[in-house]
């Protein structure tokens, strides 16, 4: 099981559509920097800044799945918890609650591969190295 690690954020009257309410994708934006703050918050650097795996350039998103619950409006405070539901490899899962308090707002699952930079300038995975996993135990 990994750390939990809970990335909060204020709904703006901007993150809505008409009907007040916010707007969907700014669920998987929100998710996104959960992804990024939890690696951060788990004690690693940057993901640029590694030197292993050399040419880092991060876990981009792969393929994420959605859930919705209840909606949320402006001016609440909504609670991004997220995990490492798995790890394979070179991919991993991330799992994220989107709370209003004790209500669940939606979820979402983020498949993700660490990958670097080649020198003709392609991506290419690599394996999630121990160091990274431990961390986020």
């Amino acid at each position: 099981m990994s750390k939990e690690i809970v990335y909060s954020i204020d709904v703006h009257f901007g993150d809505c559509d008409p009907a007040g309410i916010v707007f969907f994708p700014n669920f998987s934006r929100w998710m996104d920097a959960a992804s990024h703050h939890f690696f951060r918050q788990c004690g690693l650097p940057a993901w640029h800044e590694l030197t292993d795996p050399a040419q880092c350039i991060g876990p981009p998103l792969l393929e994420i799945h959605t859930r919705f619950h209840v909606s949320a409006t402006y001016g609440e405070r909504l609670d991004v918890h997220t995990r490492i539901e798995e790890w394979r490899g070179k991919v991993f899962i991330q799992h994220h609650r989107i709370m209003r308090g004790d209500t669940l707002i939606c979820e979402g699952q983020e498949t993700r591969a660490l990958c670097v930079r080649q020198t003709d300038g392609r991506l290419k995975a690599v394996p999630v190295p121990d160091y990274i996993r431990a961390a986020c135990a």
